[in-house]
């Protein structure tokens, strides 16, 4: 996630807007900027090497990278009222998903998925809030989180594909949400989303650039959080 604080970082600077669509190589456990409580079997479950442990740059509780697609979103919205910003940048999945026939409202309380104490303490997908899309039976697809730095915002988000649920047992002591699957896969996926991108952030062509070996080097020398 070190790419993802490289983004705002140039944009801070005076750098363009900036997506990022991705998956992991392994299952991951991202943990919120600010989460304090972490549960003593996540630890136990890094060194049995079920999973990695990673702190996000932004907010929100512990997301499982597993089954799923990231994103990450450094623009710098017309308003920097938080629920206003997270309404703006998240119209392109609403858009992707309606077009597959799912469409998305944002959430607004607890999820719709059996979730255990533990889960509604330390889950990102327990509870829907306003930040985040939920399914018209209140299941989450989608939970995303900021990090604002005056006007220029980084917004993370996990769209829940197929999650492991034997993984997500032992993780978060529950189920994860019973989800529709997408019509679409793999690259098909990723250019629907693209697609969708490109009208609703900016209107336009989205231009597709690989990292220099100098910004490699920038982003390899960033500290950890």
């Amino acid at each position: 996630m070190a790419i993802d604080r490289w983004m705002l970082d140039q944009l801070e600077a005076g750098g363009s807007p900036c997506l990022r669509l991705y998956r992991w190589s392994r299952p991951t456990l991202s943990l919120g900027r600010h989460q304090q409580r972490l549960e003593p079997h996540w630890q136990a479950l890094a060194e049995q090497g079920l999973l990695e442990l990673v702190r996000r740059p932004s907010g929100g509780r512990a997301v499982l990278h597993a089954g799923e697609l990231t994103y990450a979103l450094a623009c710098r919205p017309a308003s920097t009222n938080r629920t206003q910003a997270y309404r703006a940048c998240c119209r392109w999945l609403q858009d992707a998903l309606a077009q597959a026939g799912l469409p998305l409202g944002f959430g607004g309380g607890a999820a719709g998925s059996s979730c255990g104490e533990a889960q509604q303490r330390s889950s990102c997908f327990a509870t829907a809030t306003a930040a985040d899309l939920v399914h018209s039976d209140g299941s989450k697809r989608i939970g995303s989180a900021q990090l604002w730095r005056g006007p220029h915002l980084l917004q993370h988000g996990s769209l829940l594909l197929t999650p492991p649920a034997p993984l997500w047992q032992l993780v978060f002591g529950g189920a994860p949400p019973a989800l529709a699957p997408l019509p679409w896969d793999g690259p098909a996926l990723e250019q629907a989303l693209r697609d969708s991108a490109e009208q609703a952030l900016c209107e336009g062509g989205l231009v597709q650039q690989p990292l220099s070996p100098e910004e490699w080097r920038q982003i390899e020398a960033m500290a950890p959080l």
